[in-house]
C-alpha cells in the first residue's frame, strides 16, 4: 500500500490552481522563482515518508485502508498514536532542519485540531458549527 510521494504533490500542483504574486498570475507554481525551491524541499519530505522503511513511521492505514496517509492527518485516540503521529512529526522536522518555515504538518495539524475539538464550536462559533 502506497502512499502520497513527491512526484505525487508537484502533479498536485499543477492543477489550474490561481495564485498571484504582487497582482501577477502564476501560471505554473512548479517552476517561478518565487516557489521553484519550495517545491522540491516540501516534495522530498513525501518522498522521504514514501520510503519503505519509513512507511510505518510517516504514515498510517485509515479505515478504509485504500492508500497509507501521513501521520500528521491522524487524530490520535491513543497515547501510542499520539507518540507514532509525534515521531513522525520529528523526523520531518529532521529532515528539513526545522528550516521549512510551513511544512504539509502545519496545515494538516491545524485541520486534526479543528475535527478533535469541534464539539467546541457551537459555544465559540455557532454560525461555524452549523456548516456540514
Amino acid at each position: 500500500m502506497q502512499c502520497k510521494t513527491g512526484a505525487d504533490h508537484i502533479k498536485s500542483l499543477k492543477d489550474g490552481r490561481a495564485v498571484y504574486i504582487d497582482g501577477q498570475r502564476v501560471d505554473d507554481v512548479t517552476t517561478h522563482p518565487a516557489y521553484r525551491n519550495a517545491v522540491p524541499s516540501t516534495a522530498s519530505l513525501y518522498d522521504y515518508q514514501a520510503r519503505p522503511e519509513n512507511l510505518e513511521l510517516m504514515t498510517f492505514a485509515p479505515g478504509d485502508g485504500s492508500r497509507r496517509v501521513s501521520r500528521c492527518r491522524q487524530l490520535p485516540r491513543s497515547y501510542e498514536e499520539l507518540v507514532h503521529r509525534r515521531k513522525a512529526l520529528q523526523a520531518w522536522a529532521q529532515v528539513s532542519y526545522g528550516f521549512m518555515g510551513r511544512s504539509p504538518d502545519h496545515v494538516a495539524s491545524c485541520g486534526a485540531k479543528g475535527r478533535a475539538r469541534r464539539s467546541s464550536f457551537p459555544r465559540e462559533a455557532a454560525e461555524r458549527a452549523s456548516r456540514p
